[in-house]
């Protein structure tokens, strides 16, 4: 596990200080309240695991994930050292999720379902909850444009710090269905407590 990473998940983190880190660094992108925007240029990212966002995080900073938009401002001198990123990964984690993300157009979801328990729910859960010890995402809710573009990605290469098993299982689909597995994983609804009552 990269040093930075592995400082940042071992920090107490002060969400105060997240806040306002983020609301400084983070909002003009990702927004106030963390949900991105619908047409996928940005995540939803509230609500995501403390431990999956320290993780994109420092592998910005490493290098290990391209990102030109995001690198300037995860340098060290803009974001701060391992407390400002476990401090930032927690406070996305408390904020309450989208309850209507943007979805595709609804084709073929029994057949995207059949994909997504065969081929994604062994590490993104059965919801699409993920799993934070393993630092896999939640990505249930999540806007479909942005799915369909990380998914595009990491079968082209561009997504390099991708787990080399999921480069491996989306090697195996058509532009067909990863088209219909991302509409059917921005379907997937977080459970209440993560959502916002907006």
């Amino acid at each position: 596990m990269d040093t930075e990473l592995s400082t940042a998940m071992g920090l107490a983190p002060d969400l105060a200080a997240g806040k306002a880190a983020y609301e400084k660094l983070c909002a003009e992108c990702h927004g106030r309240d963390g949900w991105g925007s619908t047409g996928g240029e940005y995540p939803q990212i509230a609500g995501q695991h403390r431990s999956v966002i320290i993780k994109q995080l420092a592998d910005i900073r490493a290098g290990n994930r391209d990102n030109p938009k995001m690198f300037p401002i995860v340098e060290e001198s803009q974001i701060g050292g391992p407390q400002a990123i476990s401090d930032i990964a927690a406070y996305v984690s408390t904020l309450p999720m989208d309850s209507f993300p943007a979805a595709g157009d609804g084709d073929n979801l029994p057949r995207a379902r059949e994909i997504y328990e065969q081929m994604c729910a062994r590490c993104h859960g059965a919801n699409g909850e993920g799993d934070p010890d393993l630092h896999y995402p939640l990505i249930q809710g999540q806007h479909y444009a942005y799915l369909l573009r990380q998914l595009r990605w990491i079968r082209d290469g561009q997504r390099r710090n991708a787990n080399p098993q999921m480069v491996a299982t989306i090697h195996q689909l058509e532009e067909s269905e990863l088209q219909m597995l991302a509409d059917y994983v921005s379907r997937l609804e977080p459970p209440a407590e993560k959502l916002s009552d907006r």
